[in-house]
């Protein structure tokens, strides 16, 4: 049913499926996929008006992928692997995107999947053993397994900026960019944020503006990317050994083929340093952070990196006192996530930017007519707020999720995330998280490790359907060992030093938890396993009736 005058949804009859997927980027296509192979009923929701999760909604002027493309898609067929070609090193967000709908036509996803529909609750059944979920729409679904496929970057955050309903000018936000054109030329734009997303729209945005200027709370390490397009000699010699190459990258701590060097930054010559931070630095790209093996754990490697970036920064930025600002201090480098950049630096050259250093002139207001810091106001036709997301717990924090007597999620983790390996919380049966908190996730190219976890919730529901088992649960003594391990690998490393959105510090009241799992995709990839070859060591099984299926 349609929304009456008042706006009050009409909810529509139950209807049963096995499964309920939420969400429709990377990781619920997959999913979908491999449900479809189990023969079980499904219906994904997506609240986006198509496919692309983090694709769809990210498509601001200058956004790119930061993973090689040859390693950036799915590897769990090989004709799809062999017969999709990239046109660049990084791809850029529509042509991920338009990897992904074309996934989606290839492999019939669309057919179970609904659109533009937002998940608003969770409700576990405890009298029939099953999940009730409800949509915006009405829609009322009765599912023996819940899947939350909802990303970890998937809800944009903006600012609360005293004045802002005076603004006359329009406002834009890098993690929800319109589907229609946005034509800026010629006007006077402002960016408030230089994280990832700063960093990407920034240069896009000043070719084309009358003015640009950026306003910049934290300065950012970022690294070029020096995309190209994409080597056919060398896309045909991975095409070749493309199963070797997944498995290759599968070892590895991040889930991807950089060159990690096991030597010490302290350990070399000072010539012998600086020589592998230039040609690390030559090549672009995030593999410059493992350019020693040390630049994560230990503080002084890390500075002979970090000082090597800032030394960059000055040689590109013609102006001293724009290039000080610029100039990086506050945390460790790869603390926060570490961008690339297509000549970002450089931007800060053009005459028609400008630089403003929010900590030395706080935002106060918006007005009519632009942004008034301490020092003064800027005029302004457009804002662009690139601020970034509420990182991985955001989205499953949106919908009322209720578990076993009442419990609630939300409340639960009010004090942070708990999770046991980022797969599955205690007090909800048969509910799953992608690349939830505790999971590497972030950290790694984030297909290798969707992949993993599509493969390794499918095959528990293979192993719950073939065994007769209604629920599989995690435990809360596993779990409680899962949070405290994946704090103590953290702490190991310099990560925890950063005011990160790996730490939530972004999001005003969030608890300071570091929320990805530091300690490698290799070792929790095995973690993963054993704990399958231990009959699910840390998950509790119950019924031993057979689950008739839905229609």
């Amino acid at each position: 049913m349609n929304q009456n005058e008042k706006g009050k949804v009409d909810l529509r009859p139950v209807i049963e499926k096995d499964v309920v997927i939420v969400g429709s980027g990377f990781a619920g296509l997959y999913m979908l996929h491999r449900i479809r192979q189990l023969g079980l009923s499904v219906i994904e929701f997506e609240q986006g008006n198509g496919v692309g999760g983090t694709w769809f909604w990210n498509r601001y002027p200058g956004a790119r992928c930061d993973v090689d493309s040859l390693e950036y898609s799915f590897s769990f067929d090989e004709e799809l692997q062999q017969e999709w070609s990239w046109s660049e090193r990084f791809a850029t967000q529509p042509e991920i995107l338009k990897y992904l709908d074309h996934v989606a036509d290839r492999f019939d996803l669309r057919r179970d999947i609904q659109l533009s529909t937002t998940v608003t609750a969770a409700v576990f059944d405890e009298a029939v053993g099953r999940w009730l979920v409800t949509t915006d729409r009405g829609d009322r679904v009765s599912a023996r397994f819940c899947i939350m496929a909802t990303g970890c970057l998937s809800t944009a955050r903006a600012p609360d900026l005293p004045g802002a309903e005076t603004f006359t000018g329009r406002t834009l936000h890098t993690g929800h960019w319109p589907q229609e054109p946005v034509d800026l030329t010629g006007l006077r734009v402002g960016v408030i944020g230089t994280g990832s997303s700063g960093i990407q729209v920034s240069p896009a945005l000043s070719d084309v503006a009358g003015h640009l200027t950026v306003f910049q709370r934290t300065p950012n390490f970022s690294i070029p990317a020096r995309n190209a397009p994409t080597d056919r000699e060398r896309e045909r010699e991975w095409k070749k050994q493309y199963a070797q190459k997944r498995e290759a990258a599968r070892e590895t701590t991040a889930g991807i083929l950089y060159d990690y060097n096991t030597v010490s930054a302290i350990e070399v010559t000072e010539q012998e340093r600086i020589a592998a931070y230039e040609a690390r630095w030559a090549k672009g790209g995030v593999n410059f952070i493992r350019t020693f093996a040390d630049i994560m754990l230990d503080k002084r490697a890390n500075d002979t990196a970090a000082d090597f970036v800032r030394g960059k920064i000055r040689e590109t930025v013609k102006d001293e006192t724009v290039a000080r600002k610029l100039l990086p201090h506050d945390h460790p480098i790869g603390t926060k996530r570490i961008c690339v950049d297509s000549r970002y630096f450089e931007t800060f050259n053009k005459p028609n930017v400008t630089l403003v250093d929010l900590r030395a002139e706080p935002i106060e207001r918006l007005t009519p007519a632009g942004l008034v810091t301490s020092a003064g106001e800027y005029p302004l036709d457009v804002l662009v707020f690139a601020t970034g997301f509420d990182a991985v717990t955001g989205s499953l924090g949106r919908i009322d999720i209720r578990g076993r007597h009442g419990l609630v999620l939300k409340e639960k983790w009010k004090d942070g995330p708990r999770c046991y390996l980022g797969l599955m919380s205690a007090g909800l049966p048969n509910f799953f998280m992608i690349t939830g908190p505790g999971s590497p996730s972030i950290l790694t190219n984030v297909i290798v490790s969707i992949e993993q976890h599509v493969e390794w919730i499918a095959d528990a529901l293979k192993h719950l359907l073939e065994s007769n088992i209604a629920f599989i649960e995690a435990d809360e003594k596993a779990e409680d060992e899962w949070v405290d391990h994946v704090g103590e690998v953290a702490g190991k490393t310099l990560m925890v030093l950063a005011n990160s959105w790996y730490m939530g510090a972004n999001i005003p009241g969030k608890p300071r938890v570091f929320l990805p799992y530091a300690g490698g995709f290799n070792n929790y990839r095995k973690l993963c396993a054993e704990v399958v070859a231990e009959g699910y060591r840390g998950f509790r099984f119950s019924g031993d009736r057979a689950i008739r299926r839905s229609a």
